[in-house]
């Protein structure tokens, strides 16, 4: 996750599994109305029960992640701990299919429905295996007593051989009679009896001799040889027993893989759709009401991250935006730089995607139609390594969304044209804005500095004019960021340079230069009143601008224009390209 972004916002997930799904759900919105509505009544049904969302997260913080888990033992690599891990997490089902059938919701009952209580599987675990196993296997620290005598043996031996030769010793000395008897060890005979030589005539027949000392005679018995073998071999026999068993152990288990794997979807569904419910509470979301309509009502609709990054006591001025008929299905929208023009855009499109995945959403109310995609063109970016400018990434996202986008598409369009020159922007972006009202006929948010696009609000039926109002106070202005009906015919692009540190004399001066702009365009207005009935490019003679490529030798044109490229062979292109520049070097010398 990274912070400021919606994930953050939304993930409020307790198990992994669920984290996974949430990321997929955000991705993929649905665009079927049957699956929005079943997701936003079992959301609305934990989010209005909070006594039971809130046991539900306490017991998904105890499932453990069961995909990987049914991954691990899939593939062989399950160890202890996972195995116990995994019956521990199957273990809460029962509880969480009981607080599912308390909410009466039919989706959610369903969900529990398919839940699969595991029950022989967790017996089998938990006749197994102790509650907290070692994670190594032939620590003799993994299966519970009883479970298999010959490694119960083993075990026995390996952590209770002191006792095993203390009561050794004590009952041999009662056979023999002999008190001073000792059970001893070394590296080289193991474990051995010895008897010092004055109660030689007290050893017993079954004593087998070992070793003679100058004092003493070292023995042993066929019992003390059977533990003495045991007890070396101990930490081998135990390794290899407890590693078959626990292979068995995953064998048995992996014949119920599916149904594990259904259960981690399903508690992963729920997890999602908990912290959807969890995440609306904690922030005052609302449910929106979704239908088949092609219109969008947003009242007082805010920014689900913006809000969540606001300094303390700092209020997030809420925004509503509305298409239909009457509001128009474009809505071109002007105001000053930093005004919030961007946020209110991002800000519509993240409440449609919420609404779409299932989740409430930050308005006072929300009803829209159900969006099949949401095109967006926002930002500026290039891409030097392939030769791709800023403007002709533009145009290719532009291009993206108008042969793609229907009438159920919601586009969000942020400053199109402005990679290029003035006359050249002001043209493609009132051709775009036409293109999809005749068209498309899409739900259009369109966010510009080319007032000029306000004059369509006359000429188009559903576009209208929307701006984002300031306060002018001398030559400062506050940002009150609310969109308002009506256009805006300034951009305060000077006032942000200002904010943004430039030095006094470059503001100074700017202003000066664009005071001087405004007198010449006042005056041009009122000589002529220029037509707006068609927006049309000036003529280079008007604009001098010409382009890095421009080629003006006329005689070299009709040459080339003569040229039948269609019946030149590669060698005859190189040379009538040699003799033209030949030619051309010519004509520089003589000038």
């Amino acid at each position: 996750q990274s912070a400021g972004s919606l994930i953050d916002v939304l993930d409020e997930t307790c198990t992994a599994m669920g984290a996974r799904l949430l990321k997929k759900w955000i991705s993929r919105p649905l665009n079927n109305i049957q699956m929005i509505h079943k997701r936003l009544n079992s959301v609305e049904a934990l989010f209005n029960n909070p006594k039971q969302l809130s046991n539900l997260r306490i017991i998904l913080k105890s499932i453990d992640d069961l995909e990987r888990l049914a991954s691990k033992i899939a593939s062989n690599r399950a160890n202890p701990r996972d195995i116990v891990s995994l019956k521990n997490s199957l273990a809460q089902i029962p509880s969480i299919k009981t607080d599912l059938h308390s909410l009466k919701n039919e989706a959610l009952k369903e969900l529990a429905d398919k839940l699969t209580e595991l029950k022989d599987l967790i017996d089998l675990i938990s006749n197994a295996i102790i509650d907290e196993p070692s994670i190594q296997v032939g620590s003799g620290n993994i299966f519970k007593q009883g479970y298999n005598a010959e490694l119960d043996e083993y075990i026995l031996a390996k952590y209770s051989g002191k006792k095993w030769i203390s009561d050794f010793q004590e009952s041999e000395r009662e056979k023999s009679g002999i008190n001073t008897l000792k059970i001893g060890f070394n590296n080289v005979f193991g474990y051995y009896i010895e008897i010092t030589r004055v109660h030689s005539a007290k050893v017993p027949e079954y004593y087998q001799r070992k070793q003679t000392l100058a004092n003493a005679e070292r023995y042993t018995t066929p019992e003390l040889k059977v533990f003495e073998e045991k007890i070396l071999n101990a930490e081998e026999k135990i390794s290899l027993l407890e590693s078959n068993l626990i292979a068995d152990i995953r064998l048995k288990i992996a014949e119920f893989i599916s149904e594990i794997q259904s259960n981690s979807l399903y508690l992963a569904s729920l997890d999602c759709l908990q912290s959807f419910a969890h995440v609306s509470k904690e922030n005052n979301y609302i449910k929106p009401i979704i239908d088949e309509s092609f219109e969008m009502k947003i009242v007082d609709g805010r920014h689900p991250v913006v809000e969540k990054t606001l300094s303390v006591g700092e209020k997030y001025t809420p925004n509503s935006c509305k298409f239909d008929d009457e509001s128009g299905m474009v809505h071109i929208i002007t105001g000053p730089n930093m005004a919030g023009k961007s946020c209110y855009l991002r800000q519509t499109a993240l409440i449609v995607l919420l609404g779409q995945i299932g989740c409430f959403v930050p308005a006072k109310s929300a009803e829209f139609g159900v969006v099949d995609r949401i095109f967006t063109r926002v930002g500026a970016q290039d891409n030097i390594r392939t030769g791709e400018s800023t403007f002709l990434v533009e145009m290719q996202e532009a291009a993206n969304i108008l042969n793609n986008a229907s009438e159920r598409s919601l586009i969000l369009l942020d400053e199109v044209g402005r990679g290029t020159a003035t006359f050249d922007g002001i043209s493609i972006a009132w051709s775009i804005a036409e293109y999809i009202h005749d068209k498309i006929n899409a739900k259009t948010l369109f966010a510009t500095h080319y007032h000029e696009l306000n004059d369509m609000e006359s000429k188009y039926d559903k576009i209208k004019n929307y701006r984002v109002d300031v306060i002018e106070s001398g030559k400062n202005i506050i940002f009150t960021h609310k969109v308002s009906q009506g256009s805006s015919d300034h951009s305060f692009g000077i006032h942000v340079a200002k904010m943004a540190g430039l030095p006094y004399d470059v503001i100074e001066k700017a202003n000066s230069i664009m005071e001087s702009f405004e007198k010449d365009g006042e005056s041009s207005r009122n000589i002529s009143k220029p037509d707006t009935s068609k927006i049309e490019v000036k003529k280079k003679s008007d604009v001098e601008q010409l382009s890095i490529f421009e080629f003006r030798d006329d005689s070299l044109r009709e040459r080339i224009n003569e040229l039948n490229i269609d019946n030149i062979t590669p060698v005859q292109a190189l040379q009538i390209l040699a003799d033209l520049k030949a030619e051309t070097r010519g004509r520089k010398k003589k000038n």
